[in-house]
């Protein structure tokens, strides 16, 4: 099956590139809940799953909107306000999502029944919490490097080259874009002008899309180097020079937080109490290299983009 989105120079002048925490919500959730195990995200998963059956997300209401094939809610993915939207962003944008965009996407999931917004965002931000937030600044920066680099592909040798190497099932040909061996039509008769492009971390190994009249169509596709996102990225070298800085065991515990831990699991790999790692923790997350997520009865720590920075200095998303 083929789909074709065609363009006009209008079209292509509206063509722009988007990080959206709440694709990666949807992607993310739909990969946990599937029963197959995600080669590119095992270890992430297993972090993860655990997490979420505690917290009965997956058998709630975003659970039912973001089943683990097939259709998902459209309303889920509003069309991010800018190039960079924060959860906080577009979780307002699905408050105000409109009755009859929510009825509409019910039916076509055949769900009975209705959605209370406020309380679906709350779950939501529960889900982020305990599945992305700790891991956002890799992510992110994953997410900002593939935009970043089509950006210059487009400057360089113009669109239609760079729709073309966004995947496999996606080809530019004659003033449309075509979507080869896609279930769901992209057609412009479903949406409104120009093209949303959305990297995804969780997307893999298809793209997905979102076409809601007047919206501007959405193609989610998977960022370059997500083979690379859960490797291990701390030098040896830089933690030594950190360590110069800071002192050596909150070097150390930097370095370890390449994953995020509580506090009971970071002074049993350092055979430190959990108050002497308290303190340091504190003391990080003070200097804004450390980042706390709340995980049930325990705290998640997880590095910053500005720890990463001092612990990775090679470019690790290139």
């Amino acid at each position: 099956m083929e789909s074709g989105l065609s363009f006009s120079a209008a079209d292509l002048a509206q063509t722009r590139f988007a990080v959206s925490p709440m694709w990666e919500v949807v992607t993310s959730f739909r990969l946990l809940v599937a029963d197959t195990d995600p080669p590119l995200h095992r270890g992430w998963a297993a972090q993860v799953r655990p997490r979420i059956r505690r917290a009965g997300l997956h058998r709630g209401r975003l659970a039912a909107l973001v089943p683990g094939q097939g259709y998902l809610a459209d309303f889920l993915t509003p069309t991010p306000s800018g190039p960079f939207p924060t959860l906080d962003d577009e979780l307002d944008a699905v408050r105000r999502t409109p009755a009859e965009q929510i009825a509409h996407d019910l039916d076509t999931l055949r769900s009975p029944g209705s959605v209370d917004l406020e309380r679906l965002c709350e779950e939501i931000r529960t889900y982020w919490e305990l599945a992305l937030a700790p891991y956002w600044a890799r992510i992110r920066g994953l997410l900002e490097a593939d935009v970043f680099h089509r950006a210059r592909q487009v400057a360089e040798h113009g669109s239609a080259r760079v729709l073309s190497e966004l995947h496999e099932t996606v080809r530019w040909d004659d003033g449309t874009l075509r979507l080869v061996r896609r279930a769901c039509a992209l057609t412009r008769d479903q949406a409104g002008s120009g093209l949303l492009l959305v990297p995804s971390a969780f997307a893999w190994p298809r793209v997905l899309t979102r076409s809601v009249a007047p919206d501007p169509p959405q193609l989610a596709y998977p960022a370059r180097g997500i083979g690379n996102l859960w490797e291990p990225r701390t030098t040896t070298t830089a933690t030594d020079a950190v360590a110069a800085v800071l002192g050596r065991s909150r070097a150390l515990l930097l370095a370890e937080l390449d994953t995020p831990a509580s506090t009971t699991q970071l002074a049993g790999a350092f055979g430190l109490s959990a108050a002497a790692v308290s303190q340091h923790l504190i003391a990080l997350r003070n200097a804004g290299l450390v980042s706390a997520h709340r995980s049930g009865r325990s705290v998640l720590y997880a590095r910053t983009a500005v720890a990463d920075a001092l612990l990775c200095p090679r470019e690790a998303y290139a």
